[in-house]
């Protein structure tokens, strides 16, 4: 019995110390437990609030890239991006046929975005249909330049001087003001004129001449269609005056009214001619010369008379057809032809930035094939 006793001692000492071993392990357990998810808390927040701020940081500096681009395109120009760095989808196609610029709702747009590469890389796919289509700043995307920036203050011009029309042709709106003046003969004379350069046709490289008859085309400064946003087109002569891409190397001048000549002007108006300039340069409200027609918005200007010109540049006929003086010149051609040295040549005028220079009755351009701005003037009824 004793040993039996003994053993039965022996068997509750082990059960005790069974137990206890066992209340040791489960106390362990527990603290290794919580332990671990101390831890784990502790490493998951800290790799939560790294990681939070590795992507506000992140987020931050392209919201601040965006912003700036953005900032970069509307607030100073469009000309600095690249037509590669700013997409803009178009849709709806142009239309040069006579009928066309003479019906109010003939349909045509200005072109898709597409990179220079892109562009110089198709053999066929110069051309594509154009009109502005406003994207969000939010995403960095290209934002339509805001006009009403070049525009002369109410303090200049008076107040509620300026007005908008529509043409109905790509849907594109532009500014347009009323200026009294004196005409070539010094009587009282007033224009109805835009305030910004016209925009308007399928694009065509700065390396090709326009010569489809059957559709507007135009230059777009660095053949980049943020520059035709701001700046407008630039136009061959025969193209502004919608005759045969033939007349720019012929005399046409029966085929045409130099004082009354729509050419690529919406309806109702037509195109700018040197005595509606002179009116304009010797507005009421102008005491400045050529700088009272030059905008305030990087051209150098007064814009005393509220022509509001912009230093759009111009295309050239060097190196296969380059572009040259963005924010530095603006050129423009007239509805009229000399005759210069047995060569038949364009009337068109001209201002530089900080220049004093403007041209006269007289001026004319060397070439018909340069890329010019294209003003437009109200049709009296």
């Amino acid at each position: 019995m004793k040993c039996v006793k003994g053993l039965g001692f022996l068997w509750v000492a082990v059960l005790a110390a069974f137990f206890a071993l066992s209340a040791c392990e489960d106390s362990s357990s527990a603290s290794s437990d919580e332990t671990g998810t101390s831890s784990s808390s502790v490493e998951t927040s800290d790799l939560d609030e790294s990681s939070s701020s590795v992507d506000k940081n992140s987020s931050g500096n392209e919201s601040t890239e965006k912003d700036k681009s953005s900032s970069s395109v509307k607030g100073s120009e469009p000309a600095e991006v690249s037509s590669s760095s700013a997409k803009e989808t178009k849709n709806s196609s142009d239309s040069k046929s006579s009928s066309s610029v003479k019906t109010d709702d003939s349909s045509s747009s200005n072109k898709d975005m597409y990179s220079s590469s892109e562009m110089q890389s198709s053999s066929s796919s110069v051309k594509r249909s154009s009109s502005s289509v406003a994207k969000s700043s939010s995403s960095g995307e290209y934002v339509p330049f805001d006009h009403s920036l070049t525009l002369a203050g109410a303090y200049k011009v008076g107040e509620d001087a300026y007005h908008q029309f529509t043409d109905k042709r790509n849907g594109r709106s532009y500014y347009y003001i009323t200026i009294t003046g004196k005409d070539t003969s010094g009587n009282a004379a007033s224009v109805t004129v835009m305030a910004e350069n016209l925009n308007i046709g399928v694009d065509v490289l700065g390396t090709q001449d326009q010569t489809d008859d059957e559709v507007i085309e135009r230059y777009c400064y660095n053949d980049d269609t943020t520059n035709c946003d701001r700046y407008g087109g630039l136009y061959q002569w025969a193209e502004m005056m919608q005759l045969p891409s033939e007349c720019n190397n012929m005399d046409c001048s029966d085929r045409y009214d130099p004082t009354n000549h729509q050419g690529i002007c919406p309806d109702n108006w037509r195109l700018l001619t040197y005595d509606d300039f002179y009116i304009i340069l010797n507005a009421n409200t102008n005491d400045s010369g050529i700088k009272g027609l030059r905008s305030t918005y990087d051209f150098g200007g007064n814009n005393k008379s509220g022509f509001s010109l912009v230093g759009a540049g111009g295309r050239d006929t060097w190196g296969g057809g380059g572009f040259l003086q963005l924010n530095v010149a603006t050129y423009w051609y007239y509805p009229k032809e000399f005759i210069v040295d047995g060569q038949m040549l364009p009337a068109a005028g001209f201002t530089y930035i900080n220049s004093q220079d403007k041209g006269n009755k007289d001026s004319y351009a060397d070439s018909k094939e340069y890329g010019y701005s294209v003003r437009c003037v109200k049709v009296e009824n």
